[in-house]
């Protein structure tokens, strides 16, 4: 252990499983004191992190998560922001109710995240906030990700101008744009797609392999390696950002 992120306190949503987990576990790892989130607290279990239900699209819940906080906390000095949906299909398949419902977790639950513990962070006149978009998003158009793609965009628009207006007070805000990584959640797509198409889960699966350049998945830990930089003072001088972490997918 270094100890990048020694006496820092960071809050990261949705770190019962996957990516959100692997920052959680990485954040503690160097010395951080982690209040890692879920919708679902018995995946929380096993993380050296204070553990609190959080459903990030009722504002009530993140205000009252918020007052928890800075009662034993204080102000917060890293917010991860991983909650997400992937929607699969076309324009012709996404009922508004699959539009809205993404864009309610992918990107105003960054919103009522950000709006929330973003004054206490003005306060200390520094924090650093990360958030995960996508490979596919504004950055590459990607195949039956119509609602998802589009969320992952706004991502990558509310990261910038979240780091243009508060660059002059000590805030830095960046977004990570992952490829495909292996996880839970892709499990579960995996199986989904496989169930609808009638296809082996194991064929499934090569489709998302193959593209990748690099011929394989990538790991939450990879990932979360990168989140680790971009909290850490290690990277004072980079703010509004979209970082690829993706295999070469986007070349």
């Amino acid at each position: 252990m270094s100890n990048r992120l020694n006496g820092k306190v960071a809050l990261v949503t949705a770190a019962g499983q996957g990516i959100g987990r692997a920052i959680a576990e990485k954040f503690a790892d160097q010395g951080a004191k982690v209040i890692a989130t879920d919708l679902d607290p018995n995946k929380l279990q096993g993380l050296r992190a204070k553990l609190r239900k959080l459903d990030v699209c009722s504002q009530d819940d993140v205000e009252a998560l918020s007052r928890e906080t800075a009662r034993e906390f204080g102000p917060l000095d890293i917010l991860v922001n991983c909650a997400g949906y992937v929607h699969h299909g076309t324009v012709l398949n996404c009922s508004d109710k699959d539009w809205d419902f993404s864009f309610d977790l992918n990107v105003k639950s960054m919103h009522r995240t950000i709006k929330t513990f973003l004054p206490g962070m003005l306060e200390k006149k520094a924090g650093s906030i990360v958030n995960i978009s996508s490979t596919a998003s504004s950055i590459r158009g990607v195949p039956n990700r119509y609602a998802y793609g589009a969320t992952k965009a706004a991502v990558i628009g509310l990261t910038k101008a979240v780091a243009a207006d508060f660059i002059t007070r000590g805030i830095r805000c960046n977004a990570i744009c992952p490829g495909t990584v292996e996880s839970p959640s892709l499990g579960e797509r995996i199986a989904a797609l496989s169930t609808e198409t009638g296809r082996s889960r194991e064929a499934v699966r090569q489709d998302f392999v193959a593209r990748q350049p690099m011929g394989r998945l990538g790991t939450a830990e990879e990932i979360a390696w990168l989140a680790l930089f971009l909290a850490s003072d290690e990277a004072s001088y980079i703010t509004g950002q979209a970082h690829l972490v993706d295999g070469g997918m986007a070349l």
